[in-house]
């Protein structure tokens, strides 16, 4: 990277995601970066260290003076639809969204565009933007079933852009299949089955089917001036509500592995959802992750013991 962009930690870890597409991409971001600034009117600052594995992120100020956050975001499947999803909540318990565009490749790859290149969003910025995990957990359980309230009540137009649940359980599933099948022992081949047909099965599409935030977690939730918390990050679907308190439970390590019927039932009440259906989407998705990508978390044999099946 030329000297003029800092890259920040966590970016310039992850250089072997995404293979060539990936690279080329790193080797774009300074013109991106120098093009939306001058295009935007911004003044930048460094990117926020360490950062994540997928966009650069960096604050500034804006042609008025305003605060803003300059993000350029790999455009990996499963937050192709971040802008339109902050958009669509209109800054209602998540950060603004003062602009966005998906650009194309600076030169055509194999005679066609080759898609989208990059993802640029100008954001809100949140001040003094610490995250909620440092927050106690019960208080944790408040904010994000809250804001969870905020998403689940967007009215979607008919023509909205986004995916199904089901496209994302779908692919995950396939993969899970696949790493059980090269390695048949590393879950009980009943307990996977069961456990990925369910995943598959409450996926489907329903009549109370909602706006998802799927990826909603106490790093993704910000302080701010103009509301106590603000959501940042959606990789937004749309499905059942149960699936979306999923990751918060599963990033509360230590409770989960201790009494996750507990947690699971203190945090479906406070969202107003049916815990036995979290319970369910808990048990099929702790399946899933133990068929992840790298070595499994020892942590969801023990979930998966006490969760007892669905």
């Amino acid at each position: 990277m030329p000297a003029k962009l800092r890259v920040p930690t966590h970016l310039q870890a992850s250089t072997d995601v995404g293979g060539p597409a990936r690279v080329e991409w790193l080797a774009a971001l300074p013109d991106r970066v120098e093009e939306l600034t001058g295009r935007w009117g911004l003044e930048l600052g460094d990117p926020f260290e360490p950062g994540g594995n997928c966009s650069w992120v960096a604050p500034g100020l804006d042609r008025d003076g305003r605060e803003v956050v300059l993000k350029v975001a790999w455009p990996h499947t499963e937050a192709s639809h971040e802008a339109e999803g902050l958009a669509a909540l209109g800054g209602e318990g998540a950060v603004d969204v003062y602009g966005f565009e998906h650009l194309p490749p600076a030169r055509p790859r194999g005679g066609s565009d080759g898609g989208t290149e990059a993802i640029a969003m100008l954001l809100e910025r949140c001040r003094p933007g610490t995250e909620l995990r440092d927050r106690p957990e019960a208080e944790q359980h408040v904010v994000i079933t809250d804001l969870l309230r905020l998403v689940w009540a967007v009215d979607l137009p008919p023509d909205h852009p986004f995916r199904p649940l089901s496209v994302m359980a779908d692919d995950w599933v396939g993969r899970a299949e696949e790493r059980l099948a090269a390695d048949p022992g590393r879950l009980d081949g009943g307990l996977a089955r069961e456990g990925l047909a369910l995943f598959g099965e409450l996926s489907r599409a329903g009549p109370g089917d909602v706006l998802l935030f799927t990826d909603l977690h106490a790093g993704n939730v910000l302080s701010s001036g103009r509301r106590p918390w603000l959501l940042i990050d959606p990789k937004p679907y749309v499905g059942d509500r149960h699936y979306d308190v999923l990751q918060h439970l599963l990033n509360c390590n230590e409770s989960l592995q201790a009494d996750p019927i507990g947690l699971l039932t203190e945090v479906a009440d406070l969202a107003g959802l049916d815990a036995g259906r979290v319970r369910q989407w808990l048990f099929a998705r702790c399946v899933q992750e133990s068929l992840g990508d790298g070595p499994p978390w020892p942590g969801l044999d023990v979930v998966l013991r006490r969760l007892g099946g669905p």
